[in-house]
């Protein structure tokens, strides 16, 4: 059972950068591959980054791809998702996922499914 709980989100303007974190409290995330999703109101939730167990591997959706990085502190059991440029079309809740145990192929961690794990999301609303 890994239990994960995002922060970092806010308020801000267009232009501006924010840092989601993503912790979990048992070491056993550190063989997890963990993704951040997003889901604006009224839409489905979509795939926004991911990274390997292994931290040498990444993904990012064409929508937030250089903007966006994610990346994982082991030591702190935390993954992190450095949001610049903001806009207003990243307004969304965020969530992170993971999935352990498992080897990573970016494709198939594109999706809710491959996930067994989630956190309750945290708000970013970016204003014009």
């Amino acid at each position: 059972q890994v239990h994960l709980s995002e922060s970092g989100g806010g308020m801000v303007q267009a232009g501006a950068s924010l840092r989601l974190s993503c912790a979990a409290s048992e070491n056993t995330v550190r063989a997890c591959s963990v993704g951040w999703f997003r889901q604006a109101p009224g839409k489905e939730r979509d795939f926004v980054a991911s990274i390997a167990w292994t931290s040498d591997s990444t993904d990012y959706a064409n929508s937030i791809k250089g903007r966006f990085t994610i990346s994982r502190d082991h030591a702190k059991n935390t993954v992190s998702l450095q949001m610049d440029s903001l806009k207003p079309e990243d307004t969304a809740v965020y969530y992170c996922a993971a999935k352990c145990y498992e080897s990573y192929n970016a494709a198939d961690y594109r999706a809710e499914r491959k996930y067994d794990y989630w956190g309750q999301g945290t708000q970013v609303t970016v204003s014009s």
